[in-house]
């Protein structure tokens, strides 16, 4: 089977990416696989959808189709993959998947048909749900809830919108599913029955918002109750709830959903670094709320939890995330605010990180190296403990860090250790440990990517002067896109405080870049576009300097096709 058109693309790829999840999620954890999809899709595919390149998971035109090869076809085309699978179940999702191949066995199709084959295995009707593959934009789902204890009744509000994106059409209500469950003042699960409802189901159901405004009704609930929404991720949207941040703790100690428990402590994460950037904008002495110390150091100390859970809930929002929820991006107070409270987290939860490290890392240095999803969590909390050690300078964590770099049988350990020393004030032995990497590994060009991307990534001062010296490193070539991606691409969509300076000096050295790939390679040029395309998102005198770098970029000559048309859309 193939595609019967360019714009049918996400058929094969978002189905592709919703295969491989699973199997990602069937041999480790499946929790964590979630999470580390949903992190990667909210940081980047919905900013992509909030900026000027937004389309359709199958979009209506195109002037360059390989600018779209995009987040957009993939990532969200396979969230819409996941909804089809959450409403049928996993036996209608396979009963349409294997109509949808003997249907269509050798032939070109689209989208429509295998929604087509979804619907006549299932006796379903998705002509609504459709519209994820034609309307562009991140929905947002506000909800309110209302409890009257006479009747005993708790109702659920959701209102449904979305942005206006860059093809202006009208968005109507799309169909998404909310995996829910209540939880009582014990953290127990509540048995759900809707009004109208014969009995009480499970715990945790599915219910779908298809109206601009819908209120869902539960009745026999006794106590005001506390909402776990979006179970799992069960849709890609923005979902806002005003929950309390002991609320937010209670999910992260009770919530029966992995994921969930997760998402309660981000939430939590993002609203007490939210009030950090807002003391440094203020000009005040940060103060971080204990709460969020207290929250972590229970998750550090129990040790049933599975590890790579807790390496999971011990990562703070990143710098990325933090942009892209703003409406105006302060990267200087993100980045401050952000590093105030790794810092913290260091020297409050120091003791329990470092038993935690050391019992791990000694396990692993009596261990060999396998494959296997208890030997990669238990890696995970070693190297993020390991990452908050650093912070506090003491000579017992360089000497782990050393000895973590020189002994290590597996790379995710040695460049781990790598990138903590690069991140340090430790002049001497990261400059050692640089050299060292650099020599065991100068045959392996995938390995010297990754040591293009650690040193681009430093967020210490100088980061635009070290990518420029290591651009004349004999490794490097702007010929390999892959080096272009590992040491460009890494600096200007991660390293936000260097590439973001104040001057305009980043930006200016993007554009340069991308006019000289231009020549060459344009397909490697227009994707290393994307972080000037959001110059809307940062404050006006940030917005005016990557605004002149964009039209500076199109006034330089003849453009590609592919540049051309991601900085016209950027500056329409």
């Amino acid at each position: 089977m193939t595609c019967r058109d360019w714009f049918q693309l996400s058929l094969k790829e978002g189905f592709t990416v919703f295969r491989d999840s699973g199997f990602s999620a069937d041999m480790n954890s499946a929790t964590v696989k979630r999470i580390q999809d949903v992190a990667y899709l909210r940081t980047h595919q919905f900013a992509e959808d909030a900026g000027p390149m937004a389309h359709a998971v199958r979009p209506d035109s195109f002037i360059e189709i390989s600018n779209f090869y995009t987040l957009t076809v993939y990532e969200k085309g396979s969230e819409v993959v996941g909804m089809i699978h959450t409403l049928l179940g996993a036996d209608g999702f396979r009963k349409g998947s294997d109509l949808y191949f003997e249907r269509h066995d050798g032939q070109a199709v689209t989208c429509d048909d295998f929604i087509k084959a979804m619907e006549d295995a299932n006796g379903a009707d998705l002509t609504q749900f459709k519209r994820w593959y034609s309307q562009a934009g991140t929905p947002r789902l506000a909800v309110s809830e209302s409890f009257d204890a006479v009747a005993k009744t708790y109702s659920l509000t959701f209102r449904q919108s979305c942005p206006e994106t860059p093809d202006k059409v009208e968005k109507l209500p799309f169909v998404i599913p909310v995996e829910l469950g209540l939880l009582d003042a014990q953290g127990a699960g509540i048995a759900l029955r809707l009004a109208g409802e014969a009995a009480a189901g499970a715990t945790s159901r599915v219910i779908s918002v298809t109206e601009a405004e819908q209120t869902f009704t539960f009745v026999d609930i006794a106590e005001q109750p506390l909402p776990s929404l979006l179970r799992g991720f069960s849709a890609p949207v923005k979902l806002s709830f005003p929950y309390t941040r002991d609320q937010l703790m209670f999910l992260m100690q009770h919530d029966s959903d992995g994921f969930n428990r997760w998402d309660a402590g981000q939430q939590l994460a993002v609203q007490v670094l939210q009030e950090l950037i807002g003391q440094h904008q203020q000009g005040q002495a940060l103060k971080l709320d204990q709460r969020l110390i207290g929250a972590l150091r229970t998750v550090l100390s129990d040790e049933r939890l599975d590890q790579a859970m807790v390496a999971e809930m011990l990562s703070l929002p990143g710098e990325a995330y933090l942009t892209e929820i703003s409406e105006v991006a302060d990267v200087d107070a993100i980045h401050a605010a952000r590093e105030f409270a790794r810092k913290q987290l260091a020297d409050n939860l120091h003791e329990a990180l470092w038993l935690r490290y050391q019992a791990n890392r000694e396990l692993s240095k009596r261990t060999p190296y396998v494959a296997a999803a208890e030997h990669f969590a238990r890696r995970a909390l070693q190297n993020i403990a390991l990452s908050y050690l650093m912070l506090s300078g003491k000579p017992e964590v360089l000497a782990a860090t050393l000895d973590q770099f020189d002994t290590s049988d597996n790379m995710t350990e040695r460049l781990t250790a790598l990138a903590v020393l690069v991140n340090s004030p430790f002049e001497a032995e990261k400059a050692q440990a640089l050299a060292v990497f650099a020599e065991n590994f100068k045959d392996n060009p995938l390995v010297m990517d990754q040591w293009f991307s650690v040193q681009a990534g430093s967020t210490l001062p100088g980061g635009l002067e070290r990518v420029k010296a290591l651009m004349e490193h004999p490794a490097f070539t702007l010929k390999n896109p892959n080096k272009v991606r590992a040491l460009i691409g890494a600096f200007a969509g991660q390293n936000l405080i260097n590439f973001h300076a104040a001057d305009g000096s980043g930006y200016r050295f993007l554009a340069d870049l991308v006019i000289q790939l231009n020549g060459f390679n344009p397909q490697i040029a227009s994707r290393q576009l994307a972080p000037l395309t959001r110059w809307r998102k940062y404050d006006s005198a940030r917005q005016a300097l990557m605004k002149a770098e964009l039209e500076r970029i199109l006034a330089s000559g003849e453009l590609s096709s592919d540049v051309f048309e991601v900085v016209s859309k950027s500056l329409a």
